[in-house]
């Protein structure tokens, strides 16, 4: 079981590779595009007047969601990078 997760099971093809470099660069572009997003939003939620449409609090629910999203994908990432190094061969 050197470099695999499980031990094959099937008829799965030998030379099967998983999509961990599409997911490596969806991951990155995550993490950018969903910081970029919640700096936007909290900026603008700090700009936003009280009688303002969106209100503060919509604002302030984007930015908390694109938050998250960012945590998620910054997640995301670290295991795509461990995953990377414990199936990348050494020698």
């Amino acid at each position: 079981m050197i470099g695999r997760r499980y031990e094959r099971t099937g008829t799965e093809p030998v030379t099967a590779r998983s999509a961990l470099g599409l997911r490596l660069v969806l991951s990155c572009a995550g993490v950018v595009l969903f910081a970029a997003l919640t700096a936007l939003f909290v900026v603008w939620t700090a700009a936003a007047g009280p009688g303002d449409s969106p209100s503060r609090w919509e604002l302030g629910l984007l930015a908390g969601g694109c938050g998250l999203l960012t945590i998620v994908a910054a997640l995301d990432l670290v295991v795509i990078l461990r995953r990377r190094a414990r199936e990348r061969p050494r020698g």
